[in-house]
């Protein structure tokens, strides 16, 4: 697992680290479908190996029934989605319909947080690992946390080398740690901002996830078949 985990950093954070590079190059088009076509396989890979494996190893300790649990991890793991996927992206420019650029944004949950998806990361291991509680599961987040961590470093070297200046002055009006800057009176919250149409999109895809969680010891299964069956053949 953690051999896949840094196999996917590499592949995104690598491809992240050449995008300016790139796109002087090819266009910035051809670079995200090249980007996406690198970066999306490598991440299904994870999600499903990680689905077969989640309850290997040791059972560490079983909460699972434990009275409230249930919502709580669902509560959890909603907010952790609303960080992960903050509608901070035009989701236009991932297929690149609309050319892909690089955007400093100030507004919104970026008044809470600098880097939502690594909160998001961080808050959804939490959850999980109370859920799941095997030594398979502390691992991955070990190195989930862990890489993002890292792209927290990477993310702000990136920006500032491409905005200077305005980089520099949204640092200082933010925070990496959620609420810091509006407690110590950088930034002021603003819900109008933060809850934007496409949160609607989310509070879907949560409720989709949850319909689908019946089905994964059907596809656990599914994947280990056909991991079977390749090393047979």
């Amino acid at each position: 697992m953690l051999g896949l985990l840094l196999l996917f950093g590499l592949i995104h954070s690598g491809g992240a680290a050449l995008r300016s590079h790139a796109e002087a190059r090819i266009g910035a088009r051809i670079w995200r479908l090249i980007f996406a076509a690198a970066s999306i396989p490598s991440a299904v890979v994870v999600v499903g190996y990680f689905l077969a494996h989640r309850y290997d190893g040791l059972r560490l300790w079983n909460l699972q029934g434990v009275s409230g649990m249930v919502p709580m991890i669902w509560i959890l793991t909603a907010i952790s989605f609303l960080f992960l996927y903050p509608a901070t992206y035009n989701l236009l420019e991932i297929p690149a319909v609309l050319k892909p650029k690089v955007r400093l944004y100030a507004t919104g949950i970026i008044r809470i947080t600098r880097h939502p998806q690594a909160i998001g990361q961080i808050l959804w291991c939490f959850s999980h690992a109370l859920w799941i509680g095997t030594s398979f599961m502390l691992f991955t987040c070990a190195g989930l946390i862990g890489y993002h961590l890292f792209a927290v470093w990477h993310g702000d070297y990136r920006l500032r080398t491409r905005f200077g200046d305005a980089f520099e002055d949204l640092q200082k009006n933010t925070s990496v740690f959620p609420f810091m800057a509006i407690i110590d009176g950088r930034q002021q919250l603003s819900w109008q901002e933060v809850l934007r149409p496409a949160q609607l999109g989310i509070a879907i895809a949560v409720g989709i996830f949850w319909y689908a969680h019946r089905f994964i010891p059907l596809g656990s299964a599914t994947f280990l078949s056909s991991k079977l069956e390749g090393l047979l053949s």
